[in-house]
Formats: C-alpha cells, structure tokens, sequence
C-alpha cells in the first residue's frame, strides 16, 4: 500500500464522522479532540518510557552476565567446555527477546505517530506531523536524524556476536 493510500486509510479509521469545516464541529467537539490527542501523545511518550527501561533491564543484565564471566572466567577442562553451549543458548534466547522487543517497540511507536499526526489535521497546528517530522527529513536524511529505535536493535545483536566469538574463542582455545 502507498503511504498515502495508507495515510487516506488511517484517517478513515481514526474518525467516526466525515471531516466538517472548522466552524461546523463546535468549541465541544475541538475541546474532545484536543483532549484525545493530548491522551494519545501521552501514551506514546509511556511507550517510548517503556521500551527505555526495557533497554535498561538488558543492558544491566548483559552488563551482569560480562562482569561475571570476566570475574570467574577460567577456562574449563576441554573435556566440560562444551557444556558452556547450554548457558550461551539461554544468552542468545534473551538477546534474540531483546532484539524483538525493541522491534516491537519501534513498530507500536510507529503506528502511534501515524495516528498522532493524522490526529494534528484536525488541529490547528501540526507540530510533530508536518514541522518537526519534516525537519527531520522523516526520518530518510540521516545526516539529520537517524532514528534510536534502529540504532538500539543492534545493540543486542552486537551482544549476541560477543557471545558467540567468547564461546568460539574458548572452544577453540
């Protein structure tokens, strides 16, 4: 689907009723949508809370499981060190969760902008929709924005590669 096939949807599935003129929708009506989107950016701001402590919680647990094998991290006989691949496989499970949850995260978000700026053509101005999205060249120019949520799902992917070459690194020693 077009993006604007798509934004044309969105907005079909966002109103309950056909789009009025400024005047004809009432000081109530503009009051329930100011309302609504104010409720609605607050969300999307809870989600992108969220997924920070989401971040933080795998962080200091791979921060943990690092400070660990560096601080008991003697090579095992040759003979029990393949025994090291039933805990990397447990590793490698939380940083392949980690790696979704930050998709799934950076999808929601996405979905929810969507709606806050269909949201802002209701509203007098639009300023993340048309004026800071736009700055930002949306998110295409990264000389001017490159989005977190793309940065952040390498981080467990990096630390998946790390984990894999110490089990490597050890194995082969």
């Amino acid at each position: 689907m077009h993006d604007n096939d798509r934004r044309s949807e969105l907005q079909t599935r966002l109103w309950n009723d056909a789009p009025q003129s400024p005047e004809g929708r009432g000081a109530a009506y503009e009051s329930a949508v100011l309302e609504q989107y104010r409720l609605y950016v607050e969300m999307a701001d809870r989600v992108s809370a969220r997924r920070g402590l989401t971040n933080t919680f795998f962080l200091t647990l791979n921060s943990g499981i690092f400070t660990l094998a560096a601080a008991f991290g003697k090579s095992p006989s040759q003979d029990k060190v393949w025994w090291l691949a039933i805990p990397l496989a447990a590793i490698l499970g939380q940083c392949f969760a980690w790696f979704y949850l930050v998709r799934s995260y950076r999808l929601l978000n996405t979905a929810k902008y969507q709606v806050v700026g269909a949201l802002e053509e209701r509203l007098p101005a639009s300023p993340f929709w048309r004026a800071e999205w736009w700055a930002l060249g949306e998110g295409t120019d990264r000389a001017r924005y490159w989005p977190l949520s793309h940065i952040e799902q390498w981080i467990p992917i990096l630390f998946a590669l790390a984990y894999i070459a110490g089990f490597l690194a050890t194995v082969l020693a």
